[in-house]
């Protein structure tokens, strides 16, 4: 497995002979309004050259429809041919862009020798959670590869303890950015969540990602690693790549 975190949840993973692409915002600096009332987003730009993001890319996954997940330029720039995988309820407004290979995940699909499977989440708790849900995430499994669970937009929650217990994954990618709305607490995990990952799992590796690009994520790269460091969580353990970074995991982890 080869990662690259490109920004934000945006990345990219060479998994089971294949390029895959998660939940593409290829937008530049300031492209669509402020979540928190502190500056437009993104708050950064990309690393690389959309050329390169999308460089051979097999297939893409879109774990919700949300602006900072599935933006206009990914939307306009994406070849229209390429397979997207997304959550029930989704393919049809995805269609309205011009796609025409785009399949529902309802329980699991098998692309290749890659078994992707469904898991829930939730995008908040009370009425936040309620307006911004549903969310998903998903699980990579292929036989020459970690086995991985890419979390999403998602608090810890019941579904994630279930997700973790029954595929006991090598790899856990969190959405780690506390990011929070009027009144809402965390709608995606914060530090404390992180950690809780971590302990409840401590065989895998995790990789944080969804920090520093979008004006409503309040845990920092910096302050996630201090209360990773803080409660026994090593560097090897709990992953912080910077935009542009590129990690390889081999299955034997």
């Amino acid at each position: 497995m080869k990662f690259q975190l490109i920004r934000s949840a945006t990345l990219r993973m060479e998994y089971g002979g294949l390029t895959i692409l998660i939940d593409p915002m290829l937008g530049p600096k300031h492209t669509f309004t402020s979540f928190a009332g502190i500056e437009d987003n993104p708050t950064t730009d990309l690393p690389l050259p959309i050329s390169e993001v999308l460089k051979n890319v097999d297939l893409i996954l879109v774990s919700h429809q949300h602006q900072d997940h599935f933006d206009v330029q990914a939307q306009e720039m994406i070849d229209k041919s390429i397979p997207i995988f997304c959550q029930p309820g989704d393919r049809e407004n995805i269609e309205t862009h011009g796609f025409t290979n785009v399949m529902e995940i309802s329980n699991e699909i098998e692309c290749q020798k890659i078994k992707i499977k469904r898991t829930s989440g939730q995008h908040g708790t009370g009425s936040w959670g309620e307006r911004l849900n549903p969310v998903s995430g998903f699980v990579l499994q292929s036989p020459s590869e970690p086995t991985v669970y890419w979390v999403g937009d998602s608090v810890w929650c019941d579904e994630v303890q279930h997700a973790l217990d029954e595929y006991q994954p090598d790899v856990v990618i969190t959405h780690s950015g506390g990011a929070e709305l009027e009144y809402s607490g965390p709608i995606i995990m914060d530090a404390v969540q992180t950690i809780k990952v971590c302990e409840a799992i401590p065989t895998s590796i995790v990789i944080a990602t969804h920090l520093a690009a979008l004006d409503h994520c309040k845990t920092s790269r910096k302050s996630l690693r201090i209360a990773a460091t803080e409660a026994g969580i090593t560097a090897d353990r709990l992953r912080i790549p910077g935009d542009g970074e590129q990690i390889t995991i081999e299955k034997d982890i």
